[in-house]
C-alpha cells in the first residue's frame, strides 16, 4: 500500500454505480466500486481499484438500472459480493480524504448502508471534497447544471461513461480544469473575466515558481472500465514533495454524518491554502444545498416580467385558465437563466405559460418541512387537480422531460401532478409559495386575498407568521390560484414546480 496507518495523506476519489429503485421502499444496491488514490501535492494517480459487485438480489437490476450504467445481470453474476471486497474498500477509504461528485448526498450514504448490511463498521473519512458542492459555489453556473457529464462536455474532455473508474478519473480532470480557470481569472481578472463571471468567493493565490499544467489535464479519461475480476494497479509516485498543490484541492470538507446539510459556507483564508498536509485544524463544513437556490433567487426577479396571454377582473393579468389552454400550442425551449446557465421554459403560443385555476380544493395545508440554504421555510400546500389542469400539466411535463433527456440530463424526472398509489383517480398538485429575505426576517411574496360574498380583500402580514398562514389554508377550503410553471434540474432530480403568484381564498 502507498499509505500507512500513520500517514494516509492520499486523496481517495471514489464512485459507485448502483441499481435504480423501481418501487417504494426499495433501496440501492452497489453494482460497481471504483477508486483512485491521488497524491495531494502533484495530483497524480498513485493507485487504482475497481470491481463489479454482485448484489444480494439480482432482480434489483431493472431495465432502468441497465439504461443508466449499462451493467447487466449477466455482467455481475460472477462478480464478488460486497462482503468479499469490504476489507479492500475499508482500507482504501478509512482515514483518508474522500473526494467525488455528489458523494455527500449519494455515495457516502451508500457506503454506510453497504457496511451496515454486513454488520461491519463503515470507514470514516478524514475530510470530504464534494466537487458538486464546491464547484457550484466556486465555479458558478457557467457550465450549466454542474453535472459531471456537463462539465466534461464544457471542457471538451470526453463523454461520461457512468462507470466507476472512468468517472473518478474524469472527476479529477474536471477539478484540474476548473481550478486552472479560477486561478487565471483571479490572477489576471482584467484579461480573463471580461466576458465571463468570476465567483466572488474565489480564494486562490499565486506563488513564485508555481504553475498549473494544462498538458497533464488533457490526458484521456475514457479508458475502458474494469472487468468482473477486481484489479489493483500501483505506480510509484515521482512527485517532488514541495510541488505546488492545485488550488481547487485547498477546499476540503470535514468528516460529518450530516450528508444532507443545508448551508454552503465561505472558505476562510488560510496562511497557506496550498498545503494539504496539515488539515485537521482547518477543515470547513460544506454541506450540500437541498435545492437549486439560483432557481429561487431568479424567480423573485422574473415574476414581474413573465407574461402569457390573458387577463382577469381581479387585477392579475396574463394568466390563462386551464380550459382555454390549447395543448397543441404548448412548447418548451431553453432560455438564459442564472450567470450563463440555461433552464427549460414552458410556452403557450410562444409566450411563457402562466395558469389560472379557480375553486381548487385544498387537500393538505401549509407544509414547512423543507428549508432553503438560509434556513427559511419552503412553503407549499396541496390542492386537488381537476382534469383540465392535469391535461395541461401532463402535456407540459412530457415536453419538458423529453427536452431534458435530449439535452443529456440523467436526472430523475418528477411529475408535477401527484398520483398516489390507491388514489390514482384523485390527482393533486403542490403549489409553492416563495419567500424572500426582509431584513432580519422573511416574508411570503405570493399575493394572498380573502374573498367573501361582499368583497375581495388583500391580506397584508406585518410579520412572518406561519400559524396565521396555516389558518388560511385548511383542508377543504377553495382557492383561485394564479401560478407559473418553474422548471428545475438539480441533484439528480428534475421537474416542474407550480409557483403561486396570487391566491384568492374563498370563504363562502
Amino acid at each position: 500500500m502507498v499509505g500507512t496507518s500513520e500517514d494516509r495523506s492520499e486523496i481517495a476519489f471514489f464512485d459507485l454505480e448502483t441499481t435504480v429503485p423501481t418501487r417504494s421502499g426499495q433501496g440501492f444496491a452497489i453494482l460497481e466500486f471504483g477508486a483512485i488514490l491521488v497524491c495531494p501535492r502533484k495530483l497524480v494517480e498513485l493507485q487504482s481499484f475497481s470491481t463489479l459487485v454482485r448484489p444480494a438480489d439480482l432482480a434489483h437490476i431493472s431495465t432502468l438500472s441497465v439504461r443508466c450504467n449499462g451493467i447487466t445481470k449477466e455482467a455481475v453474476i460472477s462478480a464478488p459480493g460486497f462482503m468479499d471486497i469490504a476489507d479492500t474498500v475499508y482500507d482504501l477509504l478509512h482515514g483518508r480524504i474522500w473526494a467525488g461528485h455528489n458523494i455527500l448526498r449519494f455515495d457516502c450514504a451508500r457506503i454506510k448502508e453497504a457496511f451496515a448490511e454486513i454488520n461491519r463498521p463503515a470507514p470514516e473519512p478524514k475530510g470530504i471534497i464534494d466537487s458538486l458542492a464546491i464547484l457550484t459555489q466556486k465555479f458558478g453556473r457557467r457550465a450549466g447544471d454542474m453535472k459531471m457529464a456537463t462539465l466534461a462536455t464544457y471542457f471538451g474532455i470526453g463523454q461520461q461513461t457512468h462507470r466507476s473508474l472512468d468517472d473518478v478519473r474524469m472527476n479529477l480532470e474536471v477539478l484540474k480544469y476548473c481550478a486552472t480557470v479560477l486561478f487565471l481569472e483571479s490572477s489576471l481578472p482584467d484579461i480573463f473575466t471580461e466576458n465571463s463571471w468570476v465567483s466572488p468567493n474565489v480564494t486562490t493565490r499565486s506563488r513564485s515558481n508555481g504553475k498549473t499544467s494544462v498538458e497533464q489535464a488533457s490526458q484521456n479519461v475514457n479508458t475502458p472500465s474494469s472487468s468482473v475480476k477486481a484489479e489493483i494497479h500501483s505506480t510509484s509516485p515521482t512527485s517532488d514533495d514541495m510541488e505546488e498543490v492545485h488550488p481547487i484541492l485547498s477546499l476540503v470538507m470535514p468528516n460529518t454524518d450530516d450528508v444532507t446539510g443545508d448551508l454552503i459556507e465561505s472558505i476562510p483564508a488560510r496562511s497557506d491554502p496550498f498545503n494539504m498536509v496539515v488539515l485537521s485544524d482547518e477543515m470547513v463544513k460544506y454541506p450540500l444545498p437541498k435545492e437549486n437556490m439560483e432557481d429561487e433567487k431568479s424567480l423573485s426577479t422574473q415574476e414581474s416580467s413573465t407574461a402569457s396571454a390573458s387577463g382577469d377582473s381581479n387585477g392579475c393579468t396574463y394568466f390563462l385558465e386551464a380550459d382555454n389552454i390549447s395543448i397543441p400550442s404548448l412548447s418548451v425551449t431553453f432560455v438564459p437563466f442564472y450567470r450563463g446557465s440555461q433552464k427549460i421554459q414552458v410556452l403557450h403560443k410562444n409566450f411563457p405559460l402562466q395558469v389560472l385555476c379557480r375553486h381548487l380544493k385544498v387537500r393538505f395545508g401549509i407544509s414547512t418541512k423543507f428549508v432553503d440554504h438560509t434556513g427559511r421555510p419552503r412553503l407549499s400546500f396541496v390542492v386537488n387537480a381537476p382534469p383540465s389542469l392535469c391535461q395541461v400539466l401532463d402535456a407540459s411535463d412530457d415536453l419538458a422531460k423529453k427536452l431534458s433527456m435530449d439535452s443529456g440530463s440523467y436526472s430523475e424526472w418528477r411529475s408535477v401532478v401527484i398520483r398516489k398509489p390507491g388514489f390514482y383517480n384523485y390527482p393533486t398538485v403542490r403549489l409553492h409559495l416563495p419567500t424572500v429575505a426582509d431584513g432580519d426576517g422573511v416574508h411570503c411574496i405570493t399575493e394572498i386575498y380573502k374573498k367573501d360574498s361582499s368583497a375581495t380583500q388583500r391580506l397584508v402580514f406585518s410579520r412572518f407568521d406561519i400559524v396565521e398562514l396555516e389558518s388560511l389554508f385548511n383542508p377543504g377550503n377553495l382557492v383561485d390560484a394564479y401560478f407559473s410553471l418553474d422548471t428545475y434540474d438539480y441533484q439528480q432530480n428534475a421537474g416542474i414546480r407550480a409557483v403561486a403568484k396570487k391566491l384568492i381564498i374563498c370563504t363562502n
